[in-house]
Parts: C-alpha cells; structure tokens; sequence
C-alpha cells in the first residue's frame, strides 16, 4: 500500500507541475479523492500507466525486431495456442519428382509470445511499437488541435460579433464534412509524410538489434489537429461567453489591461477544466482516426496497429490473431483514456457527482 500511495503522490504531483496555476490544491484533494472512491478510473489510470510505460520501454521490452521478417517463422500462433499450416515437401517416386502437400501443427515458442505475421515478425513486439505511434499521433495531435482551437474558441467567446460569426461559421463548415472523409482528402492533398524518430535507448547502445528509428505519421498528425480543432473551439467559445461579463474581467478592462493579457490570465485559466476533460477524451477519438487512416493506407509508417490490422484481415480465417493482438490493443487504450476523461470530469466538474463506481 504505501508503494501505491508514493505512486499516486508522484502522479498528482505531475499533474500539478503540468497544470501549474490552474492545478490548486482543492483541485488536487479532488482528484485524489475522485479516484479513491472509483474503481473504473483506477483501472483507466493503471491500464494507461501500463501502455505508456510499454511504449517508452519497447526496446527492452520487445524480444525481437519488430521489422526484421523471418520467413521461416510465418503464421506461428499465440503461446497456448496450434494452428494449422500446409508444408510443401517434394519426393522422389518411381524416379521422378512429386510435389507432396502436408498439413502440420505449429506452435509458437517464446521468442513469439503473441505469434507472427505473414512476415514472421513478432506479434508482441510490433504492438508494443505500434503504442509509441499511436500514443505520440493522440497526444501531439490533440494538443495541436487544442491550442489552434481554444486560441479560436476563446477569441470568438470574448470579441463576439463579426469576430464570433466569422470564425464560428469556419468551424461549422468543418463539422459539415464526416471526419474520416475530411481526413483522408486531407492526407491525399499533402501526401504520406513521415517523420524519422531516433531512439534515445538504442543510441546509447542499450538496446542493440532494435530499431534505431522509428517513424511516426506526420501528416497525420496535421490533418487529425485539423479535423479537431473545432471541438475544442465550441467548447472554449462557450466558456468565454460565460466568463467574458465576470466582474474580474470587467475589473481587469477597466485598469487597462490588454485583451491578451485578460484572455491569457483571467478566462483560460477559468475556463481550463472542460478543455482539459476534451483534450483527454480526443487523445482516444485521435488514436482511432490514426488507426483508421492506417489501415486504409494513409499512414506515414508500416509500424502501426491500424497497419497490422490492415494485414492481417485476409489471414482472419487461419491466422486471427495478426488483426486480433491490434486490435485489442487499440481497444484497451481507448478504454484506458476515456476512463481517465470520466475521471478528470466528475473530479473537476464541482456540478456532477461521482459516477465512477466504487
């Protein structure tokens, strides 16, 4: 118990280095007692926790290169499971070569703990790769996303008028496209560009036989900031409506203090806590636009859960497990986050109880 309280110490004590100001200790003492009494954000908190820290530590966690292809360990299955698989044999009979079809059992072994693909590349090692693309795309593109939309948002709330129906009007044309049509016409119109990351870990000579790049799709994350912006926009305008007649902002105007200055210092700072429970919530929505995108094709990189799952939807039948282990990695982030969102809403939302559970 006292490992798990140092833990959760050390965890609200980022959150207020990260929220700075906007983090008080009354903010603080309701997190903490948000999460004590819900047990679906302890899981939220404890699967995220899990997934960040397999992505960081892929390179020592991984027990093989997830872009080496070793073509004689194809179609291996997950540790407890068989599968069946053709092997072609030729034999000599009466003096001349017959070709021989048999069907035998594998196994896989664990060096392979979750199987290969048609590749023979590890199953576990790209998923735990595949979760520093994705979890890079959902927070790099939401924070890009949040800070062009809630400069928007905010400035639409506080200067009404023309201002308010010229940028609101660009928001609404966004919402009126499907966003994964609008992402995909985004990707074709800038191209499939990806950006080459170097691992600190191999680098150092920590990690040999890994990858000492890997490449995150960043067009992607362009064009997913670009089809979310406007959330975030609706969500800060309505919090600058409500905040833009206070008495501080009227006190703060009539002692000179510039529109900037009273955007930055008095209503982002009141209007942070929804903005920071949609940012949360668009990490997950980011993370499965991403993964669509790439299995579509219209990613920037091969080493992806949306890309496996792409290929191995034609092995479904023998093979489940190529499309499976993706899969449910994508659906355990997503649950992770968004737990995390409900979390964050009920803590910070002085209007809405509990409703974690307990």
């Amino acid at each position: 118990m006292s490992l798990l309280s140092d833990f959760f110490d050390w965890l609200f004590g980022g959150i207020a280095a990260v929220l700075g100001k906007a983090a008080s200790p009354r903010t603080i003492r309701n997190l903490k007692s948000e999460l004590s009494r819900s047990l679906l954000a302890k899981l939220g908190v404890a699967l995220l926790v899990v997934i960040v820290l397999a992505a960081v530590f892929a390179p020592f966690i991984a027990p093989n290169n997830p872009q080496v292809q070793h073509l004689n360990q194809t179609h291996l299955p997950p540790l407890g499971f068989s599968a069946a698989t053709t092997q072609t044999t030729s034999e000599v009979v009466n003096g001349s070569v017959t070709v021989v079809e048999k069907t035998v059992w594998v196994n896989s072994t664990a060096e392979y703990p979750l199987g290969t693909n048609s590749l023979g590349q590890g199953m576990f090692s790209r998923a735990l790769y595949g979760a520093r693309v994705s979890l890079l795309v959902g927070l790099l593109g939401s924070g890009i996303a949040a800070f062009v939309g809630v400069a928007i948002g905010l400035s639409a709330g506080y200067f009404g008028g023309k201002v308010d129906d010229a940028l609101m009007r660009s928001a609404d044309v966004m919402l009126a496209f499907p966003s994964l049509v609008l992402a995909v016409a985004l990707v074709g119109l800038f191209g499939k560009q990806g950006i080459a990351v170097h691992d600190p870990f191999v680098a150092l000579g920590l990690a040999p036989g890994m990858p000492a790049t890997f490449k995150i799709p960043g067009t992607v994350i362009l064009v997913v900031a670009l089809v979310n912006w406007v959330w975030f926009a609706r969500v800060a305008r309505g919090e600058a409506l409500t905040l833009v007649d206070q008495e501080y902002v009227k006190a703060a105007r009539s002692v000179g203090a510039s529109n900037f200055r009273i955007l930055r210092s008095h209503v982002l700072p009141n209007a942070i806590t929804p903005i920071l429970v949609l940012a949360t919530i668009q990490v997950a929505a980011i993370i499965l636009l991403e993964s669509s995108l790439s299995f579509l094709g219209f990613s920037g990189t091969t080493l992806s859960w949306g890309f496996d799952i792409s290929q191995g939807r034609q092995y479904l039948a023998t093979s489940w497990w190529i499309s499976t282990v993706p899969g449910l990695a994508i659906v355990l982030s997503v649950i992770g986050i968004n737990l995390i969102g409900d979390w964050l809403r009920d803590a910070l939302d002085p209007g809405i109880e509990g409703e974690g559970g307990v």
